[in-house]
């Protein structure tokens, strides 16, 4: 082989153009503000494709199909929270026995970084719509990316409450979803509610605090 052969980049696939090693993230963010704001049904390719001007036909050769495109989008970002939540519960574990507001908090911070992005804001809204998507495409996906991340807090809630009933610990769990869901999802629903001025939609470290104290209230209750 000539060293100017051993040189020249190799093509990841047929027919790609050059320059666009990163149209596939492109494609995706696109994606996740689409179907955030429109769900699965409401989007179309084409919106995507002319989003970030590329064709339909190179969105289809990276994800395959739509529903491709749909799981691949939200496990980037679902992956990589779920493994950050195993690495923060493992770290209070191996510190010793944690409270359960070190659990809570363990488990909401990598979702609530998401908030400081305009991106990251789009998948925390397509992670709460995700929850009124058909079973056959949220199911799959929600266990793919939570389920094994879930069971080990449930695990961990347990152990710091040993009194706490199993099936208590999973229904607190899931509300625990359900309160920060909401909560981190945008919805301007406090900002409709509190008197100007009294409230910073900005300020996240009150955010998390708030949702922390209520969480670990309904945890720690009778």
């Amino acid at each position: 082989m000539s060293q100017a052969s051993a040189k020249r980049p190799r093509q990841k696939g047929p027919g790609r153009p050059e320059g666009l090693s990163n149209i596939r993230d492109a494609i995706m963010d696109a994606a996740e503000s689409q179907f955030a704001e429109l769900g699965y049904a409401g989007t179309s390719l084409r919106e995507i494709a002319d989003a970030v001007n590329v064709t339909q036909a190179l969105i289809s050769y990276y994800f395959g199909s739509k529903y491709g495109l749909f799981q691949e989008t939200f496990l980037r970002r679902g992956l990589m929270i779920s493994t950050e939540r195993i690495e923060r519960l493992d770290a209070l574990l191996a510190a010793g026995k944690p409270t359960v507001r070190d659990i809570v908090r363990s488990f909401l911070s990598p979702t609530l970084a998401l908030r400081a992005t305009t991106q990251g804001r789009a998948f925390l809204r397509l992670q709460a719509r995700l929850h009124t998507e058909p079973p056959e495409i949220s199911y799959p996906l929600r266990s793919g990316a939570y389920g094994v991340s879930t069971q080990r807090y449930v695990d961990a809630i347990r152990l710091a409450l040993p009194h706490l009933r199993e099936l208590d610990a999973y229904w607190r769990v899931t509300l625990m979803v359900g309160t920060y869901l909401y909560a981190f999802s945008d919805t301007h629903r406090m900002e409709e509610m509190v008197p100007e001025g009294l409230y910073d939609p900005e300020d996240t470290e009150s955010l998390i605090d708030q949702v922390t104290r209520f969480v670990t209230g309904g945890f720690e209750a009778a």
